[in-house]
């Protein structure tokens, strides 16, 4: 039986209970491997979502216990650097040579627009407050990631096909921000974000919850598209070299 935990409106899972919310995944791994699509690269990233998630929540309990800003800045700064990495990965041109370009427009993107939100809409305080600035930035750093993976593919594919980089570096931009429009005309007609769902599951008044999630979506789209635009102006030497050579 479900139970609440007596610090929170929220209801607490049993491990018998997680598990039922395994079943649908078990359908589709049985239909993976009749299909022979690969059920090992299925299995692999179940286990690893598993393992990532039971570890990230150690580490935020330990985070959170301890209140220090060093801990929190680095834990941002391991953040920014993982989104910076991954977000290359769609690009032939090699990652170290794109890196510092990612990280500078997270930084200038996402950071900039983080301490926004934090500072002059919340006013948390001690600034460094990780029960929300930790998950405030994760979700803005996986958005800027996301954006500028979106932009890097399409600028390369678009200059492969004898586009301008001016033509490309429009078309890479609008793509980029296909995902984050389609989510700002989506909200509260075909779902409710996590943030908002989470907030109302836990007791928080549906209009509070709204008007952070009214915040949450500035948050994402600004800090998308500014880091993804100071992206695409700063690499134009590394793309342009390539078609040259």
């Amino acid at each position: 039986m479900c139970i609440r935990d007596r610090y929170s409106w929220m209801i607490n899972i049993p491990l018998e209970n997680l598990a039922i919310a395994f079943i649908p995944v078990l359908i589709v791994l049985v239909i993976v491997w009749r299909w022979n699509i690969g059920i090992k690269s299925s299995l692999y990233a179940i286990f690893r979502m598993i393992i990532q998630l039971l570890l990230i929540g150690y580490v935020l309990t330990y985070i959170f216990e301890t209140n220090s800003n060093y801990i929190v800045i680095a834990v941002l700064s391991i953040m920014l650097l993982s989104a910076s990495w991954i977000s290359l990965r769609t690009t032939s041109l090699p990652r170290r040579i794109l890196l510092v370009n990612a990280i500078n427009a997270i930084v200038i993107g996402a950071v900039t627009v983080l301490k926004l939100m934090t500072q002059a809409v919340l006013t948390i305080n001690p600034w460094y407050d990780p029960s929300y600035l930790i998950p405030l930035a994760g979700m803005i750093f996986a958005n800027c990631m996301n954006g500028i993976s979106l932009a890097a593919e399409r600028l390369e594919s678009e200059l492969n096909q004898g586009k301008s980089f001016k033509e490309a570096k429009v078309i890479a931009l609008k793509t980029s921000l296909i995902p984050i429009t389609n989510m700002l005309l989506a909200v509260g007609l075909v779902s409710l974000p996590g943030m908002m769902t989470g907030q109302i599951l836990s007791g928080v008044s549906p209009m509070i919850a709204v008007r952070y999630q009214i915040m949450v979506m500035c948050m994402f789209f600004g800090s998308t598209g500014i880091s993804v635009a100071v992206f695409l102006q700063s690499v134009r030497g590394q793309f342009i070299n390539k078609e040259i050579s």
